[in-house]
C-alpha cells in the first residue's frame, strides 16, 4: 500500500529535500507527486486523486489559496499550507480556505513528516486495514506502531518499513531484489548483502516473535504466523 501525496513548490532545492526525505522514510510508502507552477498544480488536483497535499501559497500561476479552493470543491484530502507567510492574517486565512495544517518557513522537515503522519492517521481512521497482523506481530500503518504479543516495540526505520513489506505480502517468498526495491528504493550505494543484515536486526528487534521471518534458501524471505 502506498500514498499518493502531492507537493507544490517552486523553490527546486526544497521540492528536492522534501522529496529525498520521504524517500528515505521509506521508499514504495510515498507516490510523491510534485508541481512547482500553480495552473499546473490545479490541473493535476482536478484530474488526479492525492491522500495528502503540501502547498506553496507563493506560486507562479494559481496561488497556493486557489489551489486549495480547487481540491475543496472536489473533496477533503488533507491539506497543509508550506509558506514564508507567517503573519497571523494570513494564516487566518488559510484555515478559512481550507487547510488543515499551515506551517510557516522555516521550518524541520521530520515535523512536517510527522505533520503528514498525523493528518493521514485522522483521515483514514482506525480501521482493521490499518492493522497488519501476523502471529504474535502487529503493524499499525498510520501510527507506525509494531507489537509483540500487545506490547509496543521500538524498531528502527529501516526495519519497520521492511517489516511493512513482508506484513502487506504475509506467507509469499519476496526475494532480495524486491525488498531492495522497495525499502531501498534507487540507492545504488547499497547490495543485496544489507537485507541479510537489516532482516537480521529486525528479526532481533521481535525477539521470539523474530522466528517468524523465515528464509527460503536461495529465494528470499517471508514472514509466517509462527
Amino acid at each position: 500500500m502506498s500514498y499518493r501525496i502531492l507537493i507544490v513548490e517552486d523553490t527546486p532545492e526544497l521540492l528536492e529535500a522534501i522529496c529525498v526525505f520521504w524517500h528515505e522514510q521509506g521508499a514504495g510508502l510515498w507516490e510523491v507527486v510534485t508541481s512547482v507552477d500553480g495552473d499546473d498544480a490545479i490541473n493535476k488536483v482536478m484530474s488526479e486523486d492525492f491522500d495528502l497535499m503540501i502547498l506553496d501559497i507563493m506560486l507562479p500561476g494559481a496561488s497556493g489559496f486557489d489551489i486549495c479552493r480547487a481540491a475543496r470543491n472536489k473533496g477533503d484530502c488533507p491539506i497543509i499550507f508550506l509558506t514564508a507567510l507567517g503573519a497571523e492574517s494570513e494564516i487566518m486565512k488559510g484555515y478559512e480556505t481550507g487547510c488543515d495544517d499551515y506551517v510557516v518557513k522555516p521550518f524541520s522537515i521530520r515535523h512536517l513528516y510527522a505533520k503528514s503522519l498525523a493528518l493521514l492517521k485522522r483521515a483514514k481512521g482506525r480501521n482493521g486495514e490499518d492493522i497488519l497482523s501476523c502471529g504474535a506481530v502487529a503493524l499499525n500503518r498510520h501510527t507506525m506502531m509494531v507489537t509483540v504479543n500487545g506490547k509496543e516495540t521500538d524498531i528502527r526505520s529501516k526495519e519497520y518499513y521492511l517489516l511493512l513489506f513482508l506484513q502487506e505480502n504475509k506467507n509469499a517468498v519476496l526475494t532480495r531484489q524486491r525488498i531492495l526495491d522497495r525499502v531501498w528504493g534507487d540507492n545504488l550505494d547499497v547490495n543485496d548483502r544489507i537485507v541479510d543484515i537489516t532482516i537480521s536486526r529486525l528479526r532481533s528487534e521481535l525477539g521470539d516473535a523474530g522466528k517468524q521471518i523465515r528464509t527460503v534458501i536461495g529465494r528470499g524471505y517471508k514472514i509466517t504466523e509462527g
